[in-house]
């Protein structure tokens, strides 16, 4: 039996993630406190009826306070049971939790005894720290909207065999920030940049005017080269180790040129020799 363990702050979009595996035909429970995992697994493997393929169960703070500190082991007495086990972990940035919380008028989880809402949310952070420290997925979701998230959920988690690992490359822009769930994050401004050149400065790394000014450029082309042959090299090395989910980001200034072009190029790569590759331009809307 699989198990997911969906976890994440308040309004990072633990509940939609549960709601997209339940219609994909997950046996879903949600708020269940983490200590009653392992029975109700047992109580299911020892029933004799016909078991789900995979049970998710949302898990947050306000469950199991007083047992936060031990989530890594109990996280291993459910693998020494012989149940193949994921933790899904959701987070986004504060501001963004603030202006959710801010439309939705919603009372944090963790507010009841008065506490400002920027304290409920990083007090909380600090509380399920134990559990995004062991997340084999740790998905930011700050610049994706619902639709996006339930397509994520269905691609990385649903349509990817646990045996096998889903890799995502996402293109990025560092005046926006880095991307809080990546495995790796790649440097790209050092690369001739088309943001100079007036005819292609409105286009993007997907658009031909801009691939040919790239594939002229050496440097790029090199680039190109290294990051591959490091990932080739790497990626047989973490998925021995057990993982099942990388992602690689490609930043450059506004990630609108080199990151997408780059981040594309490698992207069709490796789905010509692995399947379960993603790619994703977070700031191409």
């Amino acid at each position: 039996m699989r198990v997911i363990i969906v976890s994440g702050l308040s309004g990072s979009g633990k509940t939609i993630a549960l709601q997209t595996l339940e219609d994909l035909d997950y046996y879903c429970v949600d708020n269940l406190p983490f200590k009653l995992i392992r029975p109700l697994a047992r109580e299911m493997l020892a029933s004799g009826a016909a078991l789900p393929p995979t049970v998710a169960v949302g898990v947050d703070a306000r469950n199991f306070l007083d047992t936060l500190d031990r989530f890594p082991d109990m996280l291993a007495e459910l693998r020494a049971d012989g149940l193949t086990v994921d933790v899904l972990f959701l987070q986004a940035a504060d501001e963004i939790l603030l202006k959710r919380y801010g439309e939705t008028r919603r009372r944090h989880p963790l507010s009841a005894d008065g506490a400002p809402l920027r304290d409920a949310i990083r007090e909380e952070r600090r509380l399920l720290e134990p559990i995004s420290a062991h997340a084999d997925l740790l998905v930011d979701t700050s610049e994706i909207n619902i639709y996006q998230l339930r397509e994520l959920i269905r691609a990385r988690v649903h349509d990817t065999p646990r045996e096998a690992m889903s890799l995502l490359f996402e293109s990025f822009g560092f005046k926006n920030g880095v991307p809080a769930d990546a495995d790796f994050i790649f440097d790209v401004r050092c690369l001739p940049n088309p943001h100079w050149e007036p005819a292609l400065r409105a286009l993007t790394g997907l658009d031909r005017p801009v691939i040919d000014f790239l594939e002229r450029q050496p440097e790029v082309a090199a680039m190109i080269a290294e990051l591959r042959g490091f990932l080739e090299n790497w990626l047989p090395r973490f998925e021995a180790s057990d993982r099942s989910y990388l992602t690689v980001a490609i930043g450059c200034t506004g990630g609108q040129h080199r990151s997408v072009f780059i981040a594309a190029a490698l992207a069709r790569h490796f789905a010509a020799i692995r399947r379960h590759v993603m790619l994703r331009h977070r700031e191409l809307k």
